[in-house]
């Protein structure tokens, strides 16, 4: 029989990230809106962002994340010149998972796209998977 996992944080409010970006020329693609690919680029970059301002600084220094599942739905285009925030919170965390939410908004809060990525910690050095406690997720959740 396979062991259950019992999240530590369920229940718990997470706290909100939220990053800017404007539409560049390059971000274009042949349709005149954004390319999905780069949709998926700020995705990446939020959640490293909060990541980096948020934990430890020593764990944010010794781990680094893998992205092992994206799902993202595409609700409306954003275009040239445009400002959009992506905000991001955590979800479901175990030792070796961490799911992660973004919302990516037009400067009227509607959505663009909203993202589901399930992300696995590596130790830096060695490249390989590494368990993190319930307390490098602390941070990510109001107290």
């Amino acid at each position: 029989m396979a062991a259950t996992h019992t999240d530590p944080f369920a229940g718990r409010q997470a706290r909100r990230h939220e990053k800017r970006f404007r539409v560049l020329e390059e971000d274009i693609d042949h349709l005149g809106h954004v390319n999905n690919v780069v949709y998926v680029g700020w995705v990446q970059e939020v959640a490293g962002e909060h990541w980096r301002t948020t934990a430890d600084p020593e764990l944010a220094d010794r781990v680094a994340w893998v992205l092992t599942r994206h799902e993202i739905d595409y609700k409306r285009p954003a275009h040239l010149g445009d400002e959009v925030i992506a905000r991001t919170w955590v979800g479901e965390a175990s030792p070796v998972r961490f799911e992660r939410h973004v919302e990516i908004l037009d400067r009227d809060d509607r959505l663009l796209a909203r993202s589901r990525t399930i992300w696995c910690p590596i130790d830096r050095d060695t490249g390989r998977v590494t368990r993190l406690d319930a307390s490098a997720h602390d941070p990510f959740y109001e107290p």
